[in-house]
């Protein structure tokens, strides 16, 4: 299978100009620079799953998404390398004029795109409509949405390896809850892992949790849903400052629909709210150590591009 270069992910300090002295240090896994389409989770999401595909013989990979999946655009590009192809179950219907870039990549990529409504897209995880998209599709490997299964979680427990003990705080975005939960299930307990979903009442998540956690770590962490703007994939102009300003300072670019948001939230917690931030009995010292993941996707920002600076 190819196999992206993961080394490329670096730890970056944020400027401590952009955040609050109580934090000991406030860093940036890029995981964003893994690759310009497959980036970020994505691919960690992937690699279990494509690589169960090309050992079991298939020739078809099926998956699920939005208009705007950065699942599904590195689906697309993540088979085509392999040389399998691929197929994008799509939420709703669209007029050829009407695509999304992302639609257009993922047509680009080799994907076929099967548009269905927003009825049948809420079966995608009933086994009777998966057999019949088995059956009319000549028998595709089908990875749910967002790699949402023991292939996706094992990926992600990957990331963790590249995670330092000395973190006390870890910080990701939270779309299927299949990151968080591989984080959960690989890194110590001892660190503290915060979610934060960008989407309205996100905090439905806790049950996929619950239902997905080792016994052993069910604890130690926590999920916000404050830092929507609106809804999954709405921004507003004060997103849009907070990127650019976030960019002019640090010099990293954040996609509008995940990682923006997070960072958000992160910059809110941590001027006083429930960021669990502690200072050293002794010396008075600041002890948060917060690592805040990066997750890619940057092609999201497709419908703002023309109001970023990169």
């Amino acid at each position: 299978m190819a196999i992206i270069d993961e080394s490329k992910a670096i730890i970056q300090p944020l400027n401590p100009d952009w955040h609050p002295s109580d934090l000991r240090r406030l860093d940036m896994l890029r995981l964003d620079l893994l690759h310009p389409v497959i980036s970020g989770n994505k691919w960690y999401k992937l690699k279990h799953n494509l690589q169960h595909a090309l050992d079991a013989g298939y020739k078809t990979v099926l998956t699920f998404g939005g208009a705007y999946s950065n699942h599904l655009i590195a689906t697309a590009a993540a088979a085509k390398e392999n040389g399998i192809r691929s197929i994008g179950i799509i939420r709703g219907t669209y007029e050829e004029s009407e695509l999304t870039p992302t639609l257009n990549s993922c047509i680009d990529a080799g994907m076929k795109l099967v548009f269905v409504s927003k009825e049948d897209y809420s079966k995608k995880e009933d086994e009777a409509w998966l057999h019949d998209l088995r059956n009319r599709f000549d028998n595709p490997f089908i990875i749910p949405e967002g790699g949402a299964n023991e292939w996706g979680r094992k990926g992600i427990e990957d990331i963790a390896s590249l995670i330092p003990s000395f973190y006390t705080h870890i910080c990701v975005s939270i779309g299927t809850a299949t990151t968080f939960i591989g984080l959960r299930n690989a890194l110590p307990i001892n660190q503290q892992l915060l979610g934060f979903a960008p989407m309205k009442n996100g905090i439905y998540l806790e049950d996929e949790i619950f239902k997905n956690l080792l016994p052993e770590k069910n604890g130690n962490w926590q999920l916000f849903d404050r830092w929507h703007f609106g809804g999954f994939g709405k921004y507003n102009d004060e997103l849009i400052k907070f990127i650019n300003d976030f960019y002019k300072i640090n010099s990293i670019p954040l996609d509008m629909v995940y990682t923006a948001k997070m960072m958000h939230g992160i910059r809110s917690l941590s001027f006083g709210e429930p960021f669990k931030i502690s200072k050293c009995e002794d010396s008075g010292e600041p002890t948060a150590s917060v690592l805040c993941i990066h997750t890619g996707g940057l092609q999201g920002n497709a419908s703002i591009k023309d109001r970023l600076p990169y």
